[in-house]
């Protein structure tokens, strides 16, 4: 199994892809102007408590306040506002915690009120990002995540991750840690963390408390709302969240983040640091490995697979429904049962794929094709949940219902990739949707006259690969028609990043003509 992870690169965002085996699994972007990352962590004030709710709003600089629960306050609020006081006013300069005095902690089935004040400061983090109309949610119980460990100030617990199974494992990463874990910190153990030596494991930990260190002395007479605490550059959290041996290769395509990839490779693991490469090529990045292709492929109402089948995706404003069909498949097996097994089986490897690669979260609803045989719906449901294994967001799978449904319901915790594969008639009829636009093809022979008058002798055009091959097939194909006319051939180049109605001249140097 071959993971790649191909990183694109423009002025403002970062696109990142997780090939598996060649195949998109996972697209994430990253968004200069988003401040609201899950995991920054800000100073900020209360505007209001609401007994109803049992929950807070905070003003974290966004249009809406942040919803707080008195459920993600923590139980150490307390010892977390008495620091927060103290650092504040200066009284407090030794950051460590080991010396600190612990408060009581807070009643589980408490009520905010007795807690909480308005206008009174809090350190809050983000655990889920603005969506929709809601403003971010966000906890008072802190963590800074790590490669290996994830560290938890104003805690004594230490946890191990639940997908580390051997218990012998399980107790010497609890021995190793406890020994190197300072007073007043809390520790988690990631996966990734199994088989690792203590050294690294101390390593990791001094870097997160130097993160603790740094981001606490920003508190002394901050402004509110402050972000005290950012998440590293998303190619870095990527790699410490999802990296591991079975990565064959990185390419990124641009210098700055090339070398940044590497130096962060170097510290979490030196022996991989060769699979970075440099991508420096005229044809685009994603349109190299092929990527641009299944994006469009892949984010349409309609989503085709293996063998004539195919999937209907719906969103609601309370659920995602997902229709499954065999299309043409049935008329190609012996029996209906076996039909039904055989599309269902390979509609439960895409509808994995799927969830990942949009983020579709919250409650998710599959249609599968009715089976009749009890041993045949354990056998899908055993195959999707091995298919979602990997899946970092958490999510619960319900055994296949009477119907033939599958409830599934996934953490979101940012908004769901959207990316439109449909465009509006360029004949602007009653704001239709078409698939293929031709009528920008004489356009671009009205623009092409206008450079030949300008003597441009060697002109290429980069198009979408539909108008490419309108241009270029048949005879006389309308390439050929330009060059009985005009006596210049144009080189064209199909580009699958580019929708139906974008098209771009480049002269002989490879310079886009304005």
């Amino acid at each position: 199994m071959d993971k790649e992870l191909i990183i694109r690169s423009s002025s403002d965002d970062v696109d990142f892809a997780l090939l598996k085996d060649g195949k998109l699994i996972e697209l994430q972007k990253d968004e200069g102007e988003n401040k609201f990352s899950v995991g920054d962590v800000f100073i900020a004030k209360i505007r209001k408590t609401v007994p109803g709710l049992n929950a807070a709003f905070v003003n974290v600089g966004y249009e809406k306040d942040a919803f707080l629960h008195y459920h993600d306050l923590g139980p150490k609020l307390p010892s977390l506002l008495k620091f927060i006081k103290r650092v504040s006013t200066g009284k407090l300069k030794d950051f460590s915690l080991k010396n600190f005095p612990f408060e009581k902690d807070i009643d589980k089935g408490g009520k905010i009120v007795d807690v909480l004040k308005s206008n009174q400061s809090l350190l809050v983090q983000i655990v889920k990002e603005p969506i929709s109309t809601k403003g971010p949610r966000i906890s008072s119980e802190l963590s800074i995540a790590g490669r290996y460990i994830v560290l938890v100030p104003f805690s004594n617990r230490i946890s191990i991750s639940q997908k580390i199974e051997d218990k012998d494992e399980k107790d010497r990463l609890k021995r190793l840690v406890k020994s190197i874990t300072p007073q007043g910190f809390g520790v988690i153990v990631r996966t990734v963390a199994q088989g690792k030596k203590v050294a690294e494991l101390d390593k990791d930990l001094q870097n997160l408390l130097s993160r603790w260190t740094a981001m606490s002395k920003k508190l002394h007479r901050a402004h509110h709302p402050t972000k005290v605490l950012g998440e590293m550059n998303k190619a870095s959290s990527i790699l410490r969240d999802i990296f591991n041996d079975t990565f064959t290769g990185i390419t990124v395509d641009d210098e700055e983040l090339y070398y940044q990839i590497k130096d962060y490779l170097q510290e979490i693991a030196p022996k991989k640091e060769s699979i970075v490469k440099l991508y420096q090529s005229n044809i685009p990045i994603f349109e190299k490995f092929g990527i641009e292709r299944q994006i469009k492929t892949s984010f349409g109402k309609t989503v085709s697979m293996a063998k004539g089948a195919y999937l209907v995706i719906e969103h609601t404003e309370a659920l995602h429904v997902v229709d499954v069909n065999s299309g043409n498949r049935s008329n190609k097996a012996n029996n209906q049962e076996e039909t039904a097994l055989e599309v269902n089986l390979i509609a439960a490897t895409e509808i994995a794929r799927q969830l990942r690669l949009r983020d579709m979260g919250g409650i998710i609803v599959v249609d599968f094709i009715d089976m009749t045989h009890a041993e045949n719906r354990q056998k899908l449901f055993n195959r999707l949940r091995d298919e979602m294994k990997d899946d970092r967001a958490k999510h619960k799978i319900l055994p296949p219902s009477k119907f033939g449904l599958i409830q599934i319901t996934r953490q979101r915790v940012r908004p769901e990739l959207d990316i439109k594969t449909r465009e509006e008639n360029p004949n602007g009829i009653n704001g239709a949707e078409i698939e293929a636009p031709i009528g920008v093809v004489q356009k671009i022979t009205q623009d092409l006259e206008k450079l030949f008058k300008k003597d441009y002798n060697k002109v290429t055009l980069n198009t979408h690969p539909f108008i490419a091959a309108f241009l270029t097939k048949g005879f006389p194909s309308e390439r050929s028609k330009w060059f009985l006319e005009h006596k210049k051939w144009v080189k064209i180049l199909p580009r699958d990043a580019y929708t139906y109605l974008e098209y771009h001249f480049f002269d002989k140097n490879g310079k886009q003509i304005k």
